[in-house]
């Protein structure tokens, strides 16, 4: 089943290249949205894919880059929006 989950990532997540790795994760998990920088030094994930797919991409979500500190991952469902790439966007 196809879902989107709107996805919060918290702790030191800008400036490591966590944009950058999490849209190659994101297409190897086949999924399509968007991740950009929150003001407040996080970061905002919006990603739609299988069930499945996305609980991998969450769970790959706490490693996140190689200089990222990731301390908090918050997720909620969202509606679909029909993404049809994964983006970074700013």
């Amino acid at each position: 089943m196809v879902k989107n989950y709107r996805i919060h990532v918290i702790g030191t997540v800008q400036g490591v290249w966590f944009r950058k790795y999490t849209k190659e994760a994101a297409l190897g998990y086949n999924l399509f949205g968007l991740v950009k920088n929150e003001q407040d030094g996080n970061v905002y994930i919006e990603a739609e894919g299988d069930e499945k797919d996305l609980g991998s991409f969450i769970e790959w979500l706490y490693t996140g880059s190689p200089l990222s500190k990731v301390k908090e991952v918050k997720c909620e469902e969202g509606s679909l929006q029909h993404f049809s790439q994964f983006e970074i966007s700013q």
